[in-house]
């Protein structure tokens, strides 16, 4: 990821004695996302299927996010797996990045259960909810004999050959995901799948997730609360997304086309998504022809970067803006993680090479 927010990883121990990991990048905001299904915060990093969605939400934000227990690199032993603990994980995670302000949170598939769970129990540190592909309630609560039987039939398939070389049983699962997906974006997910969990573990997450019912929480959310869901979603119906919109208290709600669970980023929903969101989110999108980089900058970081392209030494800086020295060193640390650099010098470069206008 060239030009991009550095990602910073880190551990902490959850209350029942999980090693849970947990990553940041970018600055700015903050914004928290909870853990879905198949996560791996580095495997994730520079990959063909998640890498556009952490560009764009560490480019604008402090975006933290994390493994799941029993997932990625956070450690094997899981303990218990659900809701309550879920829930508990994404509390654990918040309170390590220790943001000052209320943030914002997203839920992206089973991840929406523990943002709606935090958001019911903390409205007052929650300034945003957006969830994406999310449901209230698991494939076992649907009222769906035909699904049940599908998702048994994986369950099966996930202790046949989850953890072999050939990627013909995870395949099943991973065309259900990203059906539009190319080969190389199929083969990266395949790969995931078995990099990620074992077959074991594979099985009871899925089972937990059948069992997932949060539906009475919904009309006790008091956050501003945005749904979006892919009209087309062979994982989460679109019928679950519009159970999110129509229970949350004052809830936008938003279809894009794709029959992406995971919106990728060729097609034409994942812009409408990122409009959507920094519509929400209250950012301002990226001028015309100007690169997106510069659009997570915030006008005084705009108007440093402008001084620093033209030679000035930080106390010249302060003195032409008016603030203290130190100041202006906090600005321009905000600034290289959000365009990617690390001194000055490539700054200029960066700032000077892509026609950034102050």
């Amino acid at each position: 990821m060239d030009n991009e927010p550095r990602q910073r990883i880190r551990y902490l121990r959850t209350r029942d004695g999980v090693q849970l990991a947990w990553a940041e990048a970018g600055a700015g905001p903050v914004l928290v996302k909870a853990a879905n299904w198949l996560c791996h915060l580095q495997f994730e990093w520079e990959s063909p299927v998640w890498s556009h969605w952490i560009r764009f939400f560490s480019s604008r934000f402090r975006f933290v996010r994390y493994d799941e227990r029993g997932c990625g690199m956070t450690e094997g032993y899981a303990g218990e797996l659900s809701v309550e603990r879920w829930i508990e994980d994404l509390e654990a995670v918040v309170d390590a990045a220790g943001p000052r302000e209320p943030f914002a949170l997203l839920g992206i598939s089973h991840g929406s259960a523990a943002c709606i769970g935090y958001a019911v129990r903390h409205p007052e540190r929650v300034s945003h909810m957006l969830l994406y592909g999310g449901y209230a309630r698991g494939y076992l609560h649907r009222g769906d004999p035909e699904a049940e039987r599908e998702y048994a039939a994986m369950r099966e398939l996930f202790e046949v050959g989850w953890g072999k070389e050939n990627p013909t049983f995870r395949q099943v699962f991973t065309s259900r995901f990203i059906p539009g997906g190319t080969p190389e974006q199929l083969s990266w997910f395949n790969d995931l799948c078995r990099e990620t969990v074992t077959p074991a573990m594979a099985g009871r997450l899925m089972q937990m997730r059948g069992n997932l019912n949060v539906v009475d929480l919904l009309e006790q959310v008091r956050v501003p609360t945005l749904v979006v869901h892919a009209r087309q979603d062979a994982v989460v119906p679109l019928s679950e997304g519009r159970l999110l919109a129509s229970a949350i208290p004052g809830a936008q709600f938003v279809e894009v086309e794709s029959k992406n669970h995971i919106l990728l980023e060729s097609e034409p929903a994942w812009s409408r998504f990122q409009q959507v969101a920094l519509e929400f989110l209250g950012m301002p999108a990226a001028p015309a022809g100007e690169d997106a980089a510069f659009a997570s900058l915030s006008p005084r970081e705009r108007e440093v970067l402008a001084l620093l392209t033209e030679g000035l030494a930080n106390a010249e800086i302060g003195e032409r803006l008016s603030i203290s020295e130190k100041t202006v060193r906090n600005h321009i640390s905000n600034l290289f993680d959000k365009l990617g650099v690390w001194t000055r010098a490539q700054a200029m470069v960066f700032a000077r090479d892509r026609g950034f206008v102050p």
